[in-house]
């Protein structure tokens, strides 16, 4: 070694504007995750619950999900719902993940804008890789903002429906 010192340990953050209501969006994440694969399908193949209930921390998902060009697998732990700040937290028990890094977090929080219109998608990734060459999972950041966009549009069409139907 050189002296030089690499961290193994990260965080990976980005946002995404979306239109949908702050609210509306944490829900589908904290308490219908399993709808995901209907509003994006060509990402999220499924989401079962393994063990415990929807909406429930201490519950455990599975997600089959493809991505970098590869159908993969995740299990994960529901480790916190805050409803007050649209915030659910995710970790990563099993899966391809894991082939990589030796822990994995994902948190996905809703906030309003502040002109009350739609709102901003903050994902953070926290994770330690087994190596120096793995990359950070920047892909996998993509990916969250593609289905977070997915989920939105879908929120937008579901409200148009509900004030049609009024």
């Amino acid at each position: 070694m050189s002296g030089v010192e690499v961290s193994l340990v990260g965080k990976l953050e980005g946002e995404v504007e979306i239109k949908s209501n702050a609210a509306d969006f944490h829900d589908v994440f904290s308490c219908r995750p399993h709808h995901i694969s209907n509003v994006s399908p060509d990402n999220i193949h499924n989401c079962g619950m393994h063990e415990g209930d929807w909406g429930v921390p201490g519950s455990t998902i599975v997600w089959d999900y493809f991505h970098d060009g590869k159908k993969r697998f995740a299990k994960e732990i529901v480790e916190a719902i805050d409803d007050e700040n649209n915030s659910t937290t995710f970790k990563v028990i099993e899966g391809d993940l894991l082939e990589d890094y030796k822990n994995f977090r994902a948190i996905v929080k809703a906030t309003p804008k502040k002109d009350g219109e739609g709102s901003i998608v903050h994902w953070s990734f926290e994770y330690e890789k087994l190596h120096e060459n793995i990359a950070d999972p920047t892909t996998l950041l993509e990916f969250a903002h593609a289905i977070s966009k997915d989920i939105d549009l879908h929120l937008q069409e579901a409200a148009a429906a509900a004030q049609v139907a009024k």
